[in-house]
């Protein structure tokens, strides 16, 4: 979100900028922008621009509001109509800029900011903040870019910007370096040591690290600085609520709402609320009572926690419809891993397995969706739970591969899970490459990749496997055996025949081929010798040696009789 309020100090600079009344008024305005109070904001921009609509700070703050409320196409408006008269606005040529980067036009944003930089000789601060602002909020800004210019910033003679440490610390957040991104909020608290936003940002970093240590006390000591700054009492009261303390979710939300716009936002929270207290009847009738009054312009999270209610309470058709309602309306790039996990538990409660078999895909999504390895992990076991409770051998083999990826260092049962999960799907060719490739590579001193490779490769064959895809593989199997018997023999262990078995039955399979397929009797008789080197006992390999090895029967003549020999 936005943070745009510079220090109370700087009111005086200001004052002799556009004058004294006028500029308490855009600072209040700007306060409120700095509270997150959006609305309060825009309707004090309104009323300066209603009886001076040339006042250049008070449009770039009304469109900084804007862009704040999701509305870029009407910042982008002001803009440009006031650019149109005042081309060579500093602050308006950085506004621009900052709308051409949304639109992905960076080229032309970077022309805007050097020439509101040129314009002020590199020593405006109020530009060069605006310009790295304009590029730390836009996911097409140059964070490296905003730095540089804050720098520059910095080095003005008489500087005194707490905002500017706020915009450098969040230029370091975008670049993931979170310990420049302190530092610069810490030295923000240096200039004013009551700058709630500094903590609240410091905050927010642990908060992305899951450091509870740090971040609640950082949260908790934003609002003792400014106890008016309902972001930092927005973050504690979530902390609460999914950690379900009552009391203090309950304070948290309070504090929150008395120092907030009114508004649909304060109703959802509430909403949430009802349903975090268990008060799922009051919490469904008040989301249907926004979605009917708001209409189009409701949120459809609305609809999301209508479905969930649902889904708890089990009106399988109202979670259903809710839900899809939900997914209608909701921007795909704002969707969650647990928007997904809760469409699928929805469709894993279908009377249809059709319904149920849809789940097993939504979890995937989940999985692929959530960036929490804990969150990856809850969604996967659910899937796959579903899936072997209904029998979905590919549903199985399909999450047996997201686990499988989800390992950093897979162990020889991530493998074998993971290719048995595919054969036992008719998936052979990718068994027969997890078999025969990862598992044997890895692993070339264990049996499983070898005979599970086999397997793989018979599976695809014909019932006669007049193709001999498999000849290969159970050689290297029957081999692998014998190796392992001898190794363990030699080593005098008790169990120096316990691959017997695979030997045996890979030279019976490999005897069979080359006579059946091959027409090759004599090597046929090879390996069901090698049958008997394995074991001596074995009564098959002799009866069938027997009858390979017997001459062919005489072809008698058509008529059925011996022709004559001798003379006449």
């Amino acid at each position: 979100m936005k943070n745009k309020f510079r220090s109370i100090f700087l009111v005086v600079a200001l004052a002799g900028f556009c004058g004294g009344a006028l500029a308490q008024t855009v600072d209040q305005g700007k306060k409120f922008l700095y509270y997150q109070r959006y609305k309060s904001a825009k309707d004090v921009f309104d009323k300066i621009l209603a009886s001076n609509p040339n006042n250049i700070e008070a449009i770039y703050w009304q469109g900084q509001t804007l862009l704040s409320m999701k509305d870029s196409v009407a910042a982008g408006d002001l803009y440009s109509k006031a650019l149109q008269s005042n081309g060579n606005a500093p602050l308006l040529l950085a506004g621009m800029g900052e709308v051409e980067l949304r639109q992905g036009k960076t080229t032309d944003a970077r022309q805007r900011f050097e020439t509101a930089i040129s314009l002020t000789k590199a020593k405006d601060i109020d530009v060069l903040n605006a310009v790295a602002n304009a590029n730390v909020d836009t996911r097409a800004g140059d964070a490296t870019y905003a730095i540089e210019k804050l720098n520059m910033a910095i080095q003005v003679k008489k500087f005194n910007s707490a905002e500017t440490y706020i915009l450098l610390g969040d230029a370091y957040r975008k670049l993931i370096d979170g310990g420049n991104a302190v530092q610069s909020y810490q030295k923000a608290l240096t200039i004013d040591p009551k700058y709630a936003e500094a903590k609240y940002k410091i905050g927010k970093i642990y908060l992305t690290q899951n450091n509870k240590e740090y971040f609640l006390p950082a949260f908790e000591e934003a609002v003792q600085l400014d106890p008016a700054y309902a972001p930092a009492y927005f973050e504690i009261f979530y902390y609460y609520y999914y950690h379900w303390d009552a009391a203090k979710a309950t304070d948290a939300l309070d504090k929150y709402i008395a120092n907030s716009d009114p508004g649909p936002e304060v109703e959802y929270l509430r909403t949430d609320f009802l349903v975090a207290s268990g008060k799922f009847p009051e919490a469904k009738a008040k989301a249907q009572g926004l979605i009917t009054s708001l209409g189009d312009k409701v949120e459809p999270r609305m609809y999301k926690l209508i479905a969930y209610v649902c889904d708890t309470t089990g009106d399988v058709a109202c979670a259903q419809q809710n839900i899809a309602t939900y997914f209608q309306k909701a921007d795909a790039a704002t969707v969650t891993g647990g928007d997904f996990a809760l469409q699928a538990s929805i469709q894993s409660k279908a009377p249809d397995s059709a319904g149920k078999v849809a789940a097993i895909e939504t979890y995937k999504k989940a999985i692929a969706k959530d960036t929490l390895p804990e969150n990856k992990a809850k969604y996967l076991a659910k899937g796959l739970e579903l899936a072997k409770k209904l029998n979905y051998k590919q549903g199985v083999a399909d999450l047996a591969a997201v686990q499988y990826a989800t390992k950093k260092e897979p162990n020889q049962t991530d493998v074998y899970n993971w290719g048995f999960a595919n054969y036992s799907a008719g998936n052979y060719k990718t068994a027969d490459s997890i078999f025969c490739n990862i598992y044997e590579s890895k692993w070339p001193n264990e049996i499983f990749g070898y005979l599970w490779c086999a397997k793989s490769k018979v599976a695809q064959d014909d019932s006669l496997s007049s193709q001999g895809i498999a000849v290969q593989a159970y050689d290297k199997l029957a081999a692998m055996a014998r190796s392992l018997d001898s190794t363990a023999k030699a080593a005098g262990s008790a169990d120096s025949t316990k691959y017997k078995g695979q030997a045996v039955n890979s030279y019976l399979y490999l005897a069979g081929w080359y006579n059946d397929v091959k027409k090759d009797k004599n090597t046929a008789i090879a390996y069901l010798q090698k049958v008997l080197e394995v074991d001596p006992t074995n009564a098959t390999a002799p009866r069938i040696i027997q009858m390979l090895s017997k001459p062919p029967a005489r072809q008698q003549s058509a008529g059925g009789t011996k022709p004559k020999t001798g003379a006449k």
